[in-house]
């Protein structure tokens, strides 16, 4: 319900703040005195574009801001859902800077236009006559057919479901790509860990079949450079050994003189102990070097195929090509495991969808039992309206795949008159009817749902007499469960109104202002007799306009 509206600097508007409570509020005016304005100003509030042509001042930015009770509209998931603090009130507000830019706030929290929108259309509906955006749309049909069968919380319950399954059917899409894309290269996964596997890795010591491999391909001079070391150091009288020998003899003489001399004789002798170990050493590993050709050749080609598959997998180290065929391995166990995984999610899925079906089937047996009904109830307000052969039909087109709304397309089909065929009411209906119409659904629906602020924007035009006051008795019955504002130029809708304001140019030398007042007693009766006789009020007109007040 919308508290207080406050504009400044909006096209002929310089500054008006303007109350509202609940009940009717009826808005009149002589044509361009500047209605329109007030409602284009409210739309801004609910997230319509802006134009930099709509600032009344260029040096200065328009702020237009409206104070809004949100309590009746369960909203506190709206704002979870858009970070934004819940308040009661809710105020919204619009700038239009100088230099174009726009900005939008709720609760002084800076908001897109898009989340004003979502706020807004919460809170005020605006119908004109020639609006024909809500009745062409399907999912104002279904949503209007939905409170009368009572299928919110079943709705609620199949759009989350529906939520849920549309995930599970991604989810299921993405592991038939992954599957598609692991089967692409399963082949060539598996022939390199099947190469890996039959390398043998855990068995091989590089190092140690490097250097067994150069200790065959060099056995000659391995075996030469041995035998001559042997010699060398061996060699009688000359030797390395027998000369260490002799010096150990030499300081045995006085070794006993002195620590000095025994720690020499000490090291000689360690010396000649190491090097006769060293000879003894060299002997034997010169025995154990021989030619052994086959083993050479079996050393070389696991060396080469060694380097070949570090080459491959460009890496340098067997525990590099260890770790590259785990990974080889995990890639095709993954693929094993997505298959299991497939089957899983299609199970899921097809659960779902089961109960999905289900529900949509019951969301359709609730629509056409509320189809008779709702025929009854819009034929008889438009008879009240002056269309007595008014006739309607609602179809259900049940559908292939899953809406949001279910698994049914609506038609809502509508003939104004005897012998003509109901065609689709958004293309059968004229202006006039299609007001009419706007008004029995909301009188319909006020008595099922908290509906936001109405406001009708002239949807009277073309009505008088009887039918004017039908439709004035229509608003303010609808007007004791919902915030109605109608901008009128019936005086037997304007009487009806429990509060009456009045839009009116204000002209200087310099400028033209839009200003608007609340009109009570003798002011509201005049505003009412003008709409009656015109501008030359009579005692009649004056009269009637009591009349229609009292």
């Amino acid at each position: 319900m919308i508290q207080h509206l406050s504009i400044k600097n909006y096209t002929l508007i310089k500054d008006v703040e303007v109350d509202f409570n609940e009940g009717l509020t009826v808005i009149t005016g002589e044509t361009g005195a500047g209605k329109s304005i007030l409602l284009g100003a409210l739309s801004l509030l609910l997230g319509k574009r802006a134009d930099l042509s709509q600032i009344r001042g260029k040096e200065k930015k328009c702020i237009i801001e409206g104070v809004f009770s949100v309590a009746p509209y369960q909203l506190k998931e709206l704002f979870a859902e858009n970070d934004l603090d819940y308040e009661e009130p809710t105020i919204l507000r619009r700038e239009i800077l100088p230099s174009g830019k726009s900005r939008a706030f709720i609760n002084d929290s800076p908001v897109t236009l898009q989340q004003m929108q979502s706020l807004g259309g919460k809170l005020v509906d605006i119908h004109s006559q020639f609006d024909t955006q809500h009745l062409a749309s399907e999912s104002y049909q279904m949503e209007m057919v939905d409170v009368l069968a009572g299928n919110e919380t079943l709705l609620a319950a199949y759009r989350a479901q529906l939520r849920t399954f549309h995930t599970l059917k991604k989810d299921l899409e993405d592991l038939r790509q992954q599957q598609e894309e692991a089967r692409k290269e399963e082949d060539y996964v598996q022939f390199l860990y099947e190469e890996l596997e039959a390398a043998k890795l855990v068995e091989i010591q590089q190092q140690d079949l490097e250097d067994e491999f150069e200790k065959l391909n060099n056995v000659e001079v391995i075996k030469t450079t041995l035998e001559e070391a042997v010699q060398v150091l061996s060699y009688e009288g000359t030797g390395s050994n027998d000369t260490l020998v002799q010096a150990r003899n030499a300081l045995q003489k006085i070794k006993s003189f002195g620590n000095a001399f025994n720690s020499l004789w000490e090291r000689l002798n360690s010396l000649v102990l190491e090097l006769e170990d060293l000879l003894q050493e060299l002997d034997a590993v010169s025995d154990t070097v021989e030619m052994d050709p086959e083993k050479l050749s079996l050393l070389q080609e696991r060396l080469e195929e060694l380097y070949r598959l570090q080459k491959k997998h460009s890496v340098t180290t067997v525990e590099e090509l260890l770790s590259i065929q785990s990974e080889l391995e995990g890639k095709l166990q993954f693929g094993t495991n997505l298959e299991l995984d497939i089957q899983k999610k299609e199970k899921e899925v097809s659960e779902i969808q089961k109960e999905l079906v289900s529900k949509a089937e019951a969301l359709r047996e609730h629509r056409l039992q509320t189809f008779p009904s709702l025929k009854a109830n819009l034929e008889n307000y438009l008879d009240e309206l002056g269309l007595p052969y008014a006739q309607f039909q609602f179809q259900l087109t049940p559908q292939d795949t899953f809406r949001d709304t279910g698994r049914d397309a609506l038609e809502m089909l509508f003939s104004a008159n005897k012998g003509m065929a109901p065609g689709l009411v958004h293309k059968m209906a004229s202006g006039g009817e299609m007001s009419r119409i706007m008004l029995s659904i909301k009188a319909i629906l006020a008595t099922y749902k908290n509906l936001p602020t109405i406001i009708f924007d002239e949807i009277d035009t073309g009505v008088s007499g009887e039918i004017a006051y039908k439709m004035a008795t229509i608003m303010g019955t609808m007007s004791e469960k919902v915030q109605l504002i109608s901008i009128t130029h019936l005086p037997q809708i304007a009487a009806k109104g429990n509060y009456h304001k009045k839009v009116f140019k204000i002209n200087t030398d310099t400028a033209t202002f839009t200003d608007i007042k609340d009109l009570v007693g003798d002011e509201r009766i005049n505003e009412i007799a003008q709409m009656i006789g015109g501008s030359s009020v009579g005692e009649s007109a004056i009269a009637h306009a009591k009349q229609l007040l009292n």
